[in-house]
């Protein structure tokens, strides 16, 4: 069991691994978009670390299948599915609450500029975006809540929720896995040992679009939303 030492902890994937292995990192990734409240937590990096660990995690769980391949296929699977979830309980939440958002005051976990961003990347990207948001941190966390107030067809965002789901698991927890075992075969690097360094680039990587949007992007009016009557959508 990992102590908590310090708040640094909290945006260290490794910490919520060695905590709470499997069922904490499929709640993580559940409440990042059925919780509304996941959006400070560590995602990508999670994702990306825990397949640096699939093989431990699954074994310590299930026991081992004796295949990297499958172990780190179960994990993946697994998070897929939690995620698909996460998606749909947000979707569900913007059918029947979601307008309500738009007039409520800002608190320490909720930010209505969050919710404005996530409803302009959904107007320009479209259905696409359901898929193109899992790789974006907060904005994932938001759009299948803008995608049920504007009653998208459940159908449609039931298919684009698996898809990037399963893109988003399967990439980044295999990308983990694979790329440490071959950082460890062609260059004897351990990968767990630099995950400090990992951490930072993959932050880097998700976050550098939203925060170049934030930075230099047009200035949207917002207040477009707050009067609109989203039961005509």
């Amino acid at each position: 069991m990992e102590d908590f030492n310090s708040w640094r902890d909290l945006l260290n994937p490794e910490f919520y691994i060695k905590m709470g292995g499997f069922w904490l990192i499929l709640f993580i990734v559940f409440a990042e978009t059925g919780l509304f409240v996941g959006f400070f937590l560590p995602g990508d990096s999670l994702l990306f670390v825990s397949g640096i660990y699939a093989v431990e995690i699954i074994k310590e769980t299930f026991g081992s299948t004796g295949s990297d391949f499958l172990d780190t296929t179960i994990l993946a699977s697994c998070v897929a599915l939690a995620a698909i979830v996460g998606n749909e309980v947000g979707y569900y939440f913007g059918v029947k609450t979601g307008p309500a958002l738009y007039k409520k005051q800002d608190t320490m976990l909720f930010k209505k500029k969050y919710l404005y961003q996530a409803h302009d990347f959904f107007e320009k990207h479209g259905a696409l975006a359901i898929i193109m948001a899992r790789f974006l941190p907060v904005v994932r966390t938001f759009t299948p809540i803008v995608a049920g107030i504007v009653k998208m067809d459940k159908r449609e965002f039931l298919r684009d929720n698996v898809v990037g789901a399963v893109l988003w698991s399967f990439i980044l927890i295999f990308a983990g896995h694979y790329l440490d075992k071959l950082f460890q075969e062609q260059f004897g690097i351990n990968l767990k040992e630099k995950l400090e360094v990992i951490i930072i680039i993959i932050v880097l990587v998700t976050t550098l679009p939203v925060i170049i949007k934030f930075v230099f992007g047009k200035k949207e009016d917002h207040s477009k939303y707050e009067n609109k009557d989203f039961d005509q959508e």
